[in-house]
């Protein structure tokens, strides 16, 4: 077995994994107050990922966790090149879980519109940032030959690392992963409520995919690469699928189309005569390549005996979490309106 080989798709899975799970999640975070005119509404959007969002992150700990187990230079690359950007996300991720969990804490409707902001404006935020560093990735990194970023426009210190946050690339990254969730959570919503949030969530997807089919286009005549042409007909067949009611195709359209988009940059660089993980827009002799990259032999087959102890037990726990809550949320239900009828029922 080609290990390297094996373990950049071990890589590239748990990332895609990620982005699959918690692009609805940031979607879901945004969309609740904008589609919720209730607080019974918005409520009931975050119901539908309450039992499963900490469990989507786990994929982010696997994929940095793979990252550096197995391509350490690739993983030095990333961190050092996108340091400040990764820990902007690491603290956004942090509030977007605390406005989760408090939301419910106290019985007030202020207190939950004021989690609900900070819900709103995290997820939000969240998929602009990791929209941007996915696009800056397309283009590479300041790398130089010994493994160092530098900065090309003349930004020092920890600035340096900002620095691909302003590109073209990635600003139209960060444009296109706020609307690409946006779908995806509006199609996971239509798929997981009832009423009037199911009917919303649903004209939202038909009014906004066509939009990313448009971004998709213009990224494939750009780079040429065949998943994103394949992530715009996915996104058109999602828009399609929501128009005609069919929601369950309409999510798995998103999904893919998010999956594809992953590879399409985690790829980026790999063709028939060089395999680049991360190319240096300083020079050849700065890319990060696979092999070059890879941890040792003993090294890789240690974590291959791990993974495939840990990796399987992950993924069977996540699909038994799904299949558990896999019922619809009514819209109409309101914690505090059950909790006042609870109480009067006690009284008696």
């Amino acid at each position: 077995m080609d290990l390297p080989v094996f373990w950049f798709g071990v890589t590239v899975l748990a990332w895609v994994l990620f982005f699959v799970l918690e692009g609805f999640d940031f979607g879901v975070g945004f969309l609740g107050p904008l589609l919720g005119r209730t607080d019974a509404e918005r409520g009931a959007a975050v119901r539908t990922v309450g039992p499963v969002w900490d469990g989507n992150e786990v994929w982010l700990v696997a994929a940095i966790g793979v990252t550096f187990a197995a391509f350490p230079d690739w993983y030095a690359a990333l961190l050092s090149g996108l340091y400040l950007p990764m820990i902007v996300l690491l603290l956004l991720l942090a509030v977007r879980g605390i406005a989760i969990e408090f939301r419910g804490k106290h019985d007030s409707t202020t207190w939950r519109a004021r989690c609900d902001v900070f819900l709103a404006t995290s997820s939000l935020l969240l998929a602009a940032t990791w929209g941007a560093v996915l696009g800056a990735l397309v283009t590479g990194l300041a790398l130089s030959a010994d493994g160092e970023v530098h900065g090309d426009g003349g930004w020092g210190g920890l600035g340096r690392s900002l620095e691909p946050l302003v590109g073209p690339w990635a600003v139209l990254g960060g444009f296109a992963g706020v609307l690409l969730t946006t779908v995806h959570g509006a199609t996971f919503l239509s798929l997981r409520t009832t009423g009037v949030l199911r009917e919303r969530a649903r004209r939202l997807t038909v009014a906004t995919a066509p939009a990313l089919v448009v971004i998709a286009l213009a990224l494939f005549i750009a780079a040429g690469h065949a998943a994103v042409a394949a992530a715009a007909a996915l996104l058109a067949l999602a828009a399609l699928a929501a128009w005609r009611r069919a929601e369950v195709l309409a999510f798995a359209a998103t999904t893919v189309a998010v999956a594809g988009s992953v590879v399409a940059v985690l790829t980026a660089g790999m063709t028939d005569t060089s395999w680049v993980l991360l190319r240096s827009t300083l020079s050849p002799a700065g890319d990060v390549t696979l092999r070059a990259a890879a941890a040792s032999e003993g090294a890789l087959h240690l974590i291959t005996v791990a993974g495939l102890v840990i990796l399987p037990g992950v993924v069977a726990y996540q699909a038994w979490s799904y299949w558990v809550f896999r019922k619809r949320v009514h819209t109409g239900f309101s914690p505090s309106a059950t909790a006042r009828r609870a109480a009067r029922v006690a009284a008696r």
